[in-house]
């Protein structure tokens, strides 16, 4: 199971849109947009879990692809790093 990120959605992107999207490429497991707290409109970038296989074509395929107006950035999700990491005195 892969984790994929997709960035630069159009903020009136639904859910239904989004997982139709990548369903063209496999079973979408689980969606999950990030929305405004306030306005409930996409923040402009969303998670999906896929089969690695299904996960590494829909990658391909998607990634620079246009949808209203915006190119899409669509990759492995990448864990975050520690921050800082230094001593401090």
């Amino acid at each position: 199971m892969l984790r994929i990120y997709a960035g630069n959605l159009p903020s009136d992107v639904t859910e239904q849109e989004f997982t139709q999207l990548f369903a063209e490429h496999g079973r979408v497991r689980s969606i999950e947009l990030a929305r405004d707290i306030f306005t409930g409109r996409c923040r402009g970038f969303g998670f999906v879990e896929m089969e690695g296989h299904e996960a590494r074509a829909a990658i391909g395929a998607l990634n620079g692809r246009t949808l209203r107006g915006n190119s899409l950035r669509v990759s492995e999700e990448r864990p975050r790093g520690k921050k800082g990491g230094g001593r401090r005195r």
